[in-house]
C-alpha cells in the first residue's frame, strides 16, 4: 500500500468510528470519494477531529506535528470545510471544528462540486451493502418525516416539533435556501425530477445556515421567505424530512424520483422500522372512489389501488405519515391518524449524535440488521429487492 493510500485508508477507519460510521468496501471506492474531497495533508488533519464540535486549542494539541500554529492550522480547517469535508459551527464568537458524515452531511455540502467522477463513485458507495447496513444500524435516523400542514387537523393534537411552521419558528433566526443536491445530481446525469421544477427546495436552519452562507452554498433569507419556500413545497407535493431534531438544523423538502434517502426507504421491505414519522395514512373506504390520485402522488409507493375493489389502500410498512394523499384526495376520503407512541427527538444534533454513538452497532450487530432485511424481504414477498 502506498504512502497516500494509508493516508486515506486512515481518515476512512476514523470516520467510520464517529458516530454515523463510514465503512471499507472490497472495491475501494470509500477511498476514492475522499480523494474528491481531502488532500494528503487535509486527510491527515481531518484524523484529528471529532464528532463533537472542539475548539481549535484542542485540535491543535493532536495536530501540531503536521502544521506550524495554530493559525495555519485554522487556514486549513477552513479550506477543507470550504470543500464540505467538516463543519465549523460558531458558539459565542468562538470557532468548534468537527468531523460530518458522508450522509448527512459531506455530500450535501458538495453543492456547485459535483463532478461525473463524484456521481459515480457516491452512487457505488451508498448502493453497497456494507455501507447501506451501517447507515441502517444507528439507534435513530438522522432525518425523520414530519406532515404538511393541510394534511393535519386541531384533533391530531400535533407537537411542535412535528408542525413545520411552529418548528421553524422555534428553531433559530439564521436562515437559508439552497439548491436540493440530489435533483442537482439528477440534472447533472440528464435526468429531470417528476414533482417540480424548482431546485432551491431546501431550508438550512441554525448553525448549518451559516455554514451554508459562509462557504456560498446557499441564500441568506428571513423567516417570511423560508415560510414561503415551504408552503409553495407543500402545494407541489414534496415530503418534508428536517433533521431528527426538535432544534431543526435543515427541512429538506423531498420527492420519490431524486432524494437519496427516499431511495433507501424504497429499496428495503419494511422501511418504517428504520424511519421516524408519528403519523400515518387512513383511508375511509366508504369515500374512496378510486380515482388513484393518492397512488399517483405518493412518493414512497405506500398507497396502491385494489384491483379487485377500485379502493385504495395503505402500507404501513411503508406510510411515513408526510399527508401528501390527504391534501391530494378531491373526495376527503383519507386522513393522518396519529400513532399510539409519539416518538420525541432528541433536542440537537449533539444530543442525537450522542446516542448513535452510544447504541452504535458493531459487526454482529449488523450482521443482524443484514438478516434482518433478507427475513423481511421474504415474508413480505418482496424478494426482488434483494438483487
Amino acid at each position: 500500500m502506498n504512502e497516500n493510500k494509508k493516508i486515506y485508508k486512515a481518515l476512512q477507519k476514523h470516520l467510520d468510528s464517529q458516530a454515523v460510521g463510514f465503512p471499507a468496501t472490497d472495491s475501494g471506492v470509500e477511498i476514492r470519494i475522499l480523494k474528491h474531497i481531502f488532500s494528503p495533508l487535509e486527510a491527515k488533519i481531518a484524523t484529528c477531529l471529532d464528532f463533537k464540535p472542539e475548539p481549535i486549542e484542542t485540535v491543535y494539541k493532536r495536530a501540531k506535528n503536521l502544521v506550524g500554529s495554530k493559525q495555519e492550522l485554522a487556514g486549513i480547517l477552513a479550506a477543507i470545510e470550504k470543500k464540505g469535508g467538516l463543519e465549523i459551527r460558531v458558539k459565542e464568537d468562538a470557532r468548534l471544528y468537527c468531523n460530518i458524515p458522508l450522509v448527512v452531511g459531506m455530500y450535501e455540502f458538495q453543492l456547485g462540486r459535483l463532478s461525473p467522477e463524484f456521481i459515480k463513485d457516491f452512487d457505488a458507495y451508498t448502493s453497497n451493502p456494507k455501507f447501506g447496513t451501517a447507515f441502517l444500524s444507528t439507534k435513530l435516523p438522522q432525518m425523520r418525516t414530519i406532515p404538511i400542514a393541510k394534511s393535519i387537523s386541531i384533533k391530531n393534537n400535533v407537537s411542535t416539533f412535528d408542525e413545520v411552521m411552529a418548528l421553524l419558528k422555534e428553531s433559530s433566526d439564521n436562515f437559508a435556501v439552497c439548491e436540493c443536491i440530489c435533483r442537482s445530481k439528477k440534472q447533472l446525469q440528464g435526468k429531470s425530477c417528476k414533482v417540480t421544477n424548482r431546485t432551491q427546495t431546501c431550508l438550512a436552519v441554525g448553525d448549518m445556515a451559516l455554514t451554508a452562507i459562509r462557504n456560498g452554498m446557499g441564500r441568506q433569507i428571513g423567516l417570511d421567505e423560508a415560510v414561503s419556500i415551504l408552503e409553495k413545497n407543500q402545494q407541489e407535493g414534496l415530503i418534508l424530512q428536517p433533521s431528527n431534531t426538535q432544534k431543526a438544523e435543515f427541512i429538506c423538502s423531498c420527492c420519490g424520483c431524486c432524494c437519496g434517502m427516499l431511495r433507501i426507504h424504497k429499496s428495503i421491505p419494511k422501511p418504517l422500522d428504520f424511519w421516524a414519522s408519528n403519523f400515518y395514512a387512513v383511508v375511509d373506504t366508504n369515500s374512496c372512489n378510486g380515482c388513484g390520485i393518492c397512488e399517483k402522488k405518493c412518493q414512497v409507493g405506500a398507497v396502491k389501488l385494489s384491483e379487485k375493489t377500485r379502493q385504495a389502500g395503505i402500507d404501513l410498512n411503508r406510510c411515513v405519515g408526510c399527508g401528501i394523499c390527504v391534501a391530494a384526495c378531491p373526495q376527503n376520503a383519507v386522513t393522518l391518524k396519529k400513532k399510539a407512541q409519539e416518538t420525541k427527538p432528541p433536542v440537537t444534533r449533539e444530543d442525537l449524535y450522542d446516542i448513535i454513538m452510544d447504541k452504535k452497532k458493531g459487526k454482529l450487530g449488523q450482521l443482524k440488521i443484514t438478516g434482518k432485511l433478507l427475513l423481511d424481504a421474504v415474508t413480505t414477498g418482496q424478494t426482488h429487492l434483494l438483487r
